[in-house]
């Protein structure tokens, strides 16, 4: 009994409970079910024992797996690394530059952001994803990526593997008639003597697979490629918003200051091995971060505490001129907002056309704000916080609007 105490640490039970959500338990049974059917299906199918390629075929099968599930929990239980509570600058007088978090009694790091899911500030923040049940950031970047990259090529195997079944053990099982396909599924092929028989029930659970893994292969590999994209730019995605705003300022103010993206190195290679090296630890400490030659440790932090104090920058006003039903995935608003909708846990607000809205954040396709509520709306229990497609609005070009504040403007961290 020691022994066990002696392994399983109470943080470790800790981290467990992440697996106690909807996310890593739909991510885990679909990574089951296209595991387990495409072992099956490759015992009947291309038994590993007779030839070198069913063996092959076999090894990468379980080798797929065995990675995918390897980069999948180190991605929830690595997590993306906190900064610590009460934490400060070595040099206080760069705390001028930083914001301060209430929640964790301590400045916010250069990149930092805090993650109200996981209640801590969370080192290089892209975002909070619910299907490992924790955010991704500094220390799980690679791991993320990786499980996004193998998810994809292991289902496209697997799905292989299910049309080979499929067509082999139904080839010999189908008739045509003038009117009608009759299809056999009792009979026995005269020429393939499979190890396991391939009964209704067996098709129905391949076909059930295959429609996993295509699907799985699709959404998987579209976010694959979202994150590559910021890999290649060192640019996560809420700093993505906050450059948008600095050229929003600079553009209403008419500074001609120039806005230099800081954690830009120049090279997509410099970005890409800032996140990916062969040791697995990511460049960095997650608290100082290499800078474009222009710019310096707080380059951003400093046009983020311009933005705060400026309310007309910090939520850009926008004007809804598309109405939109607060559905998940709409499939009315354009392919790329369907399929780039936000991975978040966070809801969708319903929009008619003439509302207004503060923007607080927001992706290429998606924004997330403050819907402005008149006394009726509120009363009836509207919902006012949340995101909504970009399409279906535009930005106010007068600042009538600008005068009041949000919810989220009255909050500090």
């Amino acid at each position: 009994m020691s022994f066990l105490f002696s392994i399983v640490k109470f943080e470790n039970l800790h981290e467990v409970k992440r697996l106690c959500h909807w996310g890593p338990v739909i991510a885990l049974t679909v990574i089951a079910v296209c595991s387990t059917m495409a072992i099956l299906d490759s015992i009947i199918w291309y038994w590993p024992l007779d030839t070198t390629g069913g063996s092959v075929n076999f090894i990468m099968l379980i080798n797929w797996t065995v990675l995918i599930l390897y980069n999948y929990f180190n991605a929830m239980f690595v997590g993306p690394g906190y900064i610590p509570l009460g934490w400060k600058p070595e040099n206080m007088q760069e705390s001028a530059y930083l914001q301060f978090c209430r929640v964790c009694q301590g400045f916010k790091a250069p990149r930092s952001h805090h993650c109200r899911k996981c209640n801590r500030c969370v080192m290089k923040m892209d975002h909070h994803c619910p299907w490992i049940n924790n955010c991704c950031g500094h220390l799980n970047h690679a791991y993320f990526t990786s499980f996004l990259l193998l998810a994809p090529l292991g289902c496209i195997h697997a799905a292989i593997i299910f049309v080979m079944t499929m067509y082999t053990q139904l080839y010999d099982r189908i008739s045509f008639g003038w009117s009608s396909v009759k299809i056999d599924m009792s009979a026995v092929r005269r020429t393939h003597n499979p190890i396991m028989p391939f009964s209704v029930a067996a098709f129905a659970a391949t076909l059930f697979a295959l429609g996993l893994a295509l699907g799985t292969t699709i959404a998987v590999g579209m976010l694959f490629f979202i994150q590559m994209k910021v890999i290649i730019r060192n640019k996560t995605s809420i700093e993505a918003w906050i450059e948008e705003k600095a050229r929003d300022r600079i553009q209403y103010y008419q500074t001609g200051e120039e806005f230099i993206f800081p954690y830009d190195l120049g090279s997509r290679w410099e970005n890409f091995k800032q996140v990916f090296t062969w040791s697995g630890v990511p460049e960095g400490d997650g608290i100082e971060w290499p800078v474009h030659e222009k710019c310096h440790q707080h380059t951003l932090t400093i046009e983020q505490l311009k933005q705060k104090a400026d309310k007309r920058v910090r939520s850009i006003q926008y004007r809804v001129v598309e109405d939109y039903n607060g559905a998940c995935c709409p499939i009315g608003k354009g392919l790329q907002t369907f399929l780039r909708t936000p991975c978040t846990e966070e809801p969708r607000i319903s929009l008619t056309k003439g509302e207004l809205l503060f923007a607080t954040r927001g992706t290429k396709w998606w924004m997330y704000g403050d819907k402005v509520l008149d006394e009726e709306q509120i009363k009836a229990g509207a919902r006012m916080r949340g995101w909504f497609p970009r399409r279906c609005v535009e930005k106010c070009q007068s600042d009538t609007a600008n005068n009041s504040t949000t919810s989220e403007e009255k909050k500090e961290n």
